[in-house]
């Protein structure tokens, strides 16, 4: 019973750090602006991590959204979510979105990351139906960022 309790209780106390420590970083994702021009704004080494990452840096200049509020109606049901990052270019008539994700591996929640990531951009599709839509997830955990959504 003891062994039962200690290992539910550190269970829930790397649940509690892990949500504290994705929470973090994704404050700290926000707060990123990486400009040639006019000086990078945020965590110098979230913009280290960002600027070793091929094709990545672009999803941080001063064009991009952050925490993208986005609704409307998936089968019938009313879907209010937002988005970690968005880069959309009118000209080119493209939607890029970045979904950060904390997680050691990958493989854990990998199919509910697909469902939420298809989610955005089905909301995205809706409202830019003439679009070209990628969305990304950024693991930060190795800082690598995988395309997961392409329509």
């Amino acid at each position: 019973m003891t062994q039962n309790l200690t290992d539910f209780l550190r269970a829930t106390d790397n649940k509690k750090y892990a949500t504290q420590s994705g929470t973090k970083t994704h404050v700290k994702l926000k707060n990123i602006v990486i400009d040639e021009m006019h000086g990078n704004r945020g965590d110098a080494e979230i913009i280290n991590h960002i600027l070793q990452v091929p094709n990545l840096k672009q999803y941080f200049c001063p064009n991009a959204q952050t925490e993208v509020p986005i609704a409307g109606f998936i089968n019938g049901n009313f879907i209010s979510r937002r988005i970690d990052r968005l880069l959309m270019n009118h000209k080119t008539k493209t939607i890029d979105f970045i979904d950060y994700k904390t997680d050691t591996n990958k493989d854990v929640f990998i199919e509910q990351y697909k469902k939420q990531l298809d989610e955005y951009a089905q909301l995205l599709r809706s409202a830019y139906p003439d679009y070209k839509i990628k969305g990304y997830i950024l693991w930060t955990a190795d800082w690598t960022l995988q395309q997961i959504i392409t329509l």
